[in-house]
């Protein structure tokens, strides 16, 4: 059987494009090679290249040979052979992967893809209108306000009245791991705040919440629905930061240490979110518990990290599976 052209799409528009390339890389050495050919794609604003030859080492990739990739057909040529990509497995952190661009070039291009769609890539990857979403169906999140690029601006006092100190403000069209401040001061509100659209025209404001931080990864197929273990995050810095979840500064505990009633209510609730958003393939899903064990919803992420040591592997390890099989899974359930 001729094995499928498989594409690993990474890079993308934001600070966050060579966090992808790890991502990338772990996705590339967790899929089947008998199965599949495997390209990685990097997408940059100007450019998409096929990386032809490459190679990974101290956490970064090194670029040996790369070949422009023809948009008109999502296809590359190399050697004088022209390679046409059957399926897109999207690990963008950020725009144009995460927010719903990506998605419909290829459903116009007509090839399957790993995530959820364009519409609910759109809404997840904006934090406030997701959360607000959500809450209708009685999901606890923490209260916040939104400010936008070219709006009349909350004052620094207005802001802290709504959500009090400390709080966090960080963009509402990225990632966390940049242009994210835990706000203390009235004083450290505006510079936050400029941090934050340094990263995107959208900014969220967000009540602070003290309490048991964890992440609950599922996925599903045609015939099954899968909650992985739950994975408890425990940083001796201010939060999660960049340097958490990319430079150790982090104990990641999995399965989390919390009573299994509450380990059940949350994979419950992972999946309702999953069916009440549309999810397709693996999603990720932060929360904080607070007193009394109370599910506090953080953010989605429907293009969750996928390095070695990301939480979705340590979670399917702790599950007793093969990360090698559920890509498998999801990617032959779009055929």
């Amino acid at each position: 059987m001729k094995k499928r052209n498989i594409a690993i799409i990474a890079g993308g528009y934001s600070s966050e494009h060579d966090v992808s390339l790890r991502s990338a890389a772990g996705i590339y050495s967790f899929l089947d090679k008998e199965r599949y050919e495997i390209t990685i794609v990097d997408i940059e604003p100007n450019v998409w290249h096929a990386l032809v030859q490459w190679d990974f080492k101290d956490g970064k990739m090194i670029i040996n040979e790369q070949v422009e990739v023809d948009k008109n057909d999502f296809s590359y040529t190399v050697h004088g052979q022209k390679v046409k990509m059957d399926y897109a497995y999207i690990t963008i952190h950020g725009t144009p992967g995460e927010n719903g661009l990506l998605q419909g070039y290829l459903e116009m291009m007509g090839i399957p893809y790993s995530c959820c769609n364009a519409l609910v890539a759109g809404m997840t990857f904006n934090k406030y209108v997701c959360n607000h979403y959500l809450q209708g169906f009685g999901i606890r999140i923490s209260p916040s306000i939104l400010l936008r690029a070219g709006a009349e601006r909350w004052s620094d006092e207005e802001i802290v009245a709504q959500v009090g100190l400390p709080c966090f403000i960080k963009s509402n069209v990225g990632g966390s791991s940049f242009g994210c401040t835990k706000v203390k001061t009235l004083e450290e509100v505006t510079p936050a705040i400029e941090r934050a659209f340094a990263e995107g025209d959208e900014v969220i404001c967000e009540a602070f919440m003290k309490g048991v931080e964890i992440t609950s990864g599922a996925y599903k197929t045609r015939e099954k629905a899968v909650a992985f273990p739950i994975t408890e995050v425990v940083t001796s810095n201010e939060f999660f930061d960049y340097d958490a979840k990319y430079n150790g500064q982090v104990d990641e505990i999995t399965p989390a240490r919390i009573p299994d009633e509450v380990r059940d209510k949350v994979q419950a609730l992972t999946l309702k979110i999953y069916d009440l958003l549309g999810c397709h393939g693996i999603i990720r899903i932060d929360y904080i518990l607070t007193d009394g064990w109370t599910i506090n919803l953080l953010e989605i992420n429907t293009t969750p990290g996928m390095t070695a040591t990301s939480f979705i592997p340590q979670q399917v390890r702790a599950a007793g599976l093969e990360i090698r099989d559920v890509l498998t899974e999801i990617i032959e359930g779009d055929f």
